[in-house]
């Protein structure tokens, strides 16, 4: 089976690395310039040089010079993992398999931009592992392997991306030489189910403290390495928070959002409803008791 991979985030050199030692190294790789448009870019034109595989750099996989390029490799199917344009047509249409894609996501649930991050940030208790048929659709495709996972309420962003690593690289064991085989099926989405996350911007990572403590923890579980951290501004400087936790027992309704309760290494701060306690900030920040972010 003569396999195309499309891929320039880490998760894409992972999964290039897991077909290797499968011994299903593909035959030709397409990845892209370090544009700045995604935070975890990886380059795996050097991870194809070191075994041998033929590599092309783009930074429009819909052009006529990389139709051109994949055409010639003659794939019998194309995975894309980690790409952050849609494929179109003609491209779609290269590998009679077709092309395989990846969501981190329970599809038809949560289409759409940044999944990690919305599933901690909105307090999901189980997310999913999803390999499925690229259309010309986002994320829509039918669906050829998913496997639900359970968000712990320990989890951030970081715990969470590994436990969707080790999750696909489970699925790659079982769908990839079941496709050799031909042992495979497609299963349609109900698109009546589905819905779409925006894309994410800096504001979204700001702490409002008139909003719940359980939900500026979970803004701060989301945004954990390795992505920006949640920050709140003191001074004219802004601070992130990397690891925070909910103290219920301590509720003075008599003060208002963002008033310090406690100061110290570990300040606690009350919120909307309930107070958060700052576990690790940095910079590093002296809170005063009373004073108000």
């Amino acid at each position: 089976m003569r396999i195309v991979f499309i891929g320039a985030v880490e998760f894409s050199r992972l999964m290039l690395e897991k077909l290797i030692a499968m011994d299903c190294s593909p035959n030709a790789v397409v990845t892209s310039p370090d544009c700045g448009f995604n935070a975890d870019h990886a380059d795996v034109s050097g991870l194809a040089d070191h075994h041998g595989i033929s590599c092309h750099v783009t930074g429009d996989i819909n052009s006529q010079e990389s139709i051109n390029w994949i055409s010639a490799q003659k794939p019998d199917v194309i995975f894309c993992f980690g790409w952050s344009r849609l494929l179109r047509r003609p491209l779609l249409d290269l590998a009679p398999i077709g092309v395989i894609g990846f969501h981190p996501a329970a599809l038809p649930h949560n289409r759409g931009r940044h999944p990690l991050i919305w599933a901690l940030a909105l307090g999901l208790i189980e997310t999913a592992s999803t390999f499925f048929f690229m259309d010309e659709g986002a994320d829509n495709g039918d669906i050829l392997s998913q496997v639900k996972i359970t968000i712990d309420p320990w989890d951030d962003a970081g715990s969470l991306y590994n436990k969707m690593v080790e999750t696909a690289v489970r699925q790659l064991d079982e769908f990839v030489p079941a496709l050799e085989r031909g042992d495979y099926q497609r299963i349609p989405q109900d698109h009546s189910q589905a819905n779409y996350w925006r894309r994410r911007g800096p504001r979204d990572g700001e702490i409002d403290w008139r909003m719940a403590a359980v939900s500026l923890h979970n803004l701060v579980r989301a945004l954990a390495r390795p992505y920006v951290g949640a920050h709140f501004i003191r001074n004219g400087r802004s601070h992130t928070v990397w690891r925070s936790r909910v103290v219920d027992s301590i509720n003075p309704f008599y003060l208002e959002p963002g008033r310090v309760i406690k100061g110290g290494e570990r300040p606690l701060v009350r919120c909307g409803d309930g107070c958060l306690e700052l576990v690790e900030v940095a910079p590093a920040v002296e809170l005063q008791e009373g004073e108000a972010l």
